[in-house]
């Protein structure tokens, strides 16, 4: 009996602390610092106000974003923007919205994966998302930052790897009112008006619907390869639909 007491003090303890998914509270974190330290969050003196501080969000991103244009020049720091991207946001909606899905599903994906192998894999499908946004779309000059084509390869993970685990979603037409569905009616969901949205995006600033299909059809490739039979049900924190801001083009 105390031996089972033990470990369930134990287990609280991992939880709270957030020992179980150091990777993806990390990842936050660094993710929120950088946005609080950059130009885009309009709190640091250091940038300026109007528009200088205009002036510099636009420096920022170029220099830190993928820009397909220029991405495929010989040159070494462009080929490293697909890696800073993911860690560059365009405005507080567009932070707060992929921090809430990667602290929604990045802990037990991470849990599943192992620390190493998730980190491997969060920076790669990233990586491949914006490279393959940036090859369908080689001509354009919008500068490209956000995390969500390495969140969106996590959801595709989680979705393979706890179809049955349900989430608590806000949905717009019912009122917000919070409702409780499996992933598998969710994810898909959420996957599909990306694929809407794809279809009606411009050239223009906006999403990038595209940079979110690869990264879901990636983390899902991935997780059905690599790993046996999803597991049973569980429950999963709320998270709100549809999904997260996702990458910018400032």
């Amino acid at each position: 009996m105390i031996s089972k007491w033990s470990a369930s003090i134990v287990r609280a303890a991992r939880s709270v602390r957030g020992a179980s998914a150091p990777v993806t509270y990390s990842l936050i974190a660094l993710c929120c610092m950088l946005f609080l330290a950059g130009p885009a969050s309009g709190l640091n003196p250091a940038y300026g106000a109007g528009d200088g501080l205009l002036a510099e969000q636009r420096a920022y991103f170029r220099r830190w974003g993928v820009i397909p244009a220029e991405l495929f020049e010989a040159s070494a720091g462009s080929a490293l923007t697909p890696a800073t991207a993911l860690f560059v946001h365009g405005s507080w909606v567009h932070l707060l919205g992929n921090m809430l899905f990667l602290y929604v599903f990045g802990a037990m994906t991470e849990e599943r994966m192992g620390r190493v192998r998730f980190t491997l894999f969060y920076v790669g499908c990233g990586y491949l998302a914006l490279l393959g946004y940036a090859v369908v779309n080689a001509d354009s000059e919008q500068s490209l930052v956000g995390a969500s084509g390495a969140i969106s390869a996590v959801l595709g993970a989680f979705l393979y790897l706890f179809p049955r685990a349900r989430v608590t979603s806000l949905l717009p037409f019912l009122f917000f009112l919070p409702v409780r569905f499996p992933a598998w009616i969710v994810l898909p969901f959420w996957a599909a008006l990306q694929w809407l949205g794809a279809g009606r995006a411009s050239d223009g600033p906006g999403v990038a619907y595209l940079a979110h299909l690869i990264g879901f059809g990636l983390g899902f490739g991935y997780a059905s390869v690599r790993y046996g039979r999803p597991t049973g049900p569980t429950r999963v924190r709320a998270a709100p639909a549809p999904a997260p801001e996702g990458e910018n083009q400032p």
